[in-house]
Order: C-alpha cells, then sequence, then structure tokens
C-alpha cells in the first residue's frame, strides 16, 4: 500500500491524527460520508463529488473511491477551484480512496 500526500504548509499538518493512516477522520467528522465511484470515467467522480459535497455542512468529509487513474488529479484540483478540502488519497486494490473536507 502506497501512500500519496500533498501537503501545502505546516498549518495543515493538525489535520492528521495518524501519521500511519493520513486519511485518519479529525474530530470535525467523526462519520464521513461514503461514495463507490468505481466504473465512472472522467469526470464523472469530480461531478458526483460535487452534487454530494453541496448536500453536505461545511467541516463534514466525503470518502470517495475511484479506479479512474485521472481522478488522482481531478479532484484534488477541483477541491482547490471549490474551496474544499482535499485530505489525501490512499491507493489500494487498484482504487483510490479520497477524502475531501467540505470548505
Amino acid at each position: 500500500m502506497r501512500f500519496h500526500i500533498r501537503r501545502v504548509n505546516d498549518a495543515r499538518r493538525h489535520q492528521f491524527q495518524d501519521e500511519a493512516d493520513p486519511l485518519t477522520v479529525t474530530p470535525l467528522s467523526p462519520d464521513p460520508r461514503h461514495y463507490d465511484a468505481r466504473g465512472l470515467i472522467c469526470p464523472l467522480p469530480v461531478l458526483k463529488a460535487r452534487k454530494i459535497l453541496a448536500g453536505m455542512a461545511q467541516g463534514e468529509v466525503l470518502e470517495i473511491i475511484c479506479d479512474d487513474p485521472v481522478a488522482r488529479i481531478d479532484l484534488p484540483h477541483f477541491c482547490a477551484e471549490a474551496g474544499h478540502e482535499h485530505l489525501g488519497l490512499v491507493e489500494e486494490d487498484g482504487a483510490q480512496r479520497h477524502r475531501i473536507r467540505h470548505g
């Protein structure tokens, strides 16, 4: 299992409770919403994430699982543009598990 984490600055480091699992949910969102986007290709994972996030409160976390290789670029870019926080991604079993905090 490989971890891919993009850390922008030291202020964001507080979001990770356990360095062994960089996608540990912080106390702001004890129960993330889940969406399985496996089988969907670009741009559908981003469109689904946008629709789900629109119905969530600020600070809630969405966990979305994708197998589209382009999603590793598209989802962080979408978060940066839309004001959400991409908490990172973990690759496992040929899929990517992204965590996004609603901004």
